[in-house]
């Protein structure tokens, strides 16, 4: 999840506790998704959506504390 941050995840896992539990729960969240896609967990296609949405906002949610902090470092 967004690679291209490499370093600001890194430092933000460190030192930001929320942003920590969301980067592993958008991890946990995307195993699922990929084990649901290659048949190794058994999901109605209803709750693989529910599982990619909470994926997504968690992701959303991430990039916006990726771009708070790269401002607050400039």
């Amino acid at each position: 999840m967004l690679h291209e941050y490499k370093n600001e995840i890194h430092e933000l896992k460190l030192s930001n506790a929320h942003f920590a539990k969301i980067f592993e729960k958008h991890n946990d969240l995307d195993q699922k998704v990929e084990d649901a896609e290659a048949g190794r967990l058994l999901l109605t296609d209803a709750e693989l959506e529910v599982l990619k949405k909470e994926k997504l906002l968690l992701k959303d949610e991430a990039y916006k504390m990726i771009l708070d902090y790269k401002k607050e470092q400039a």
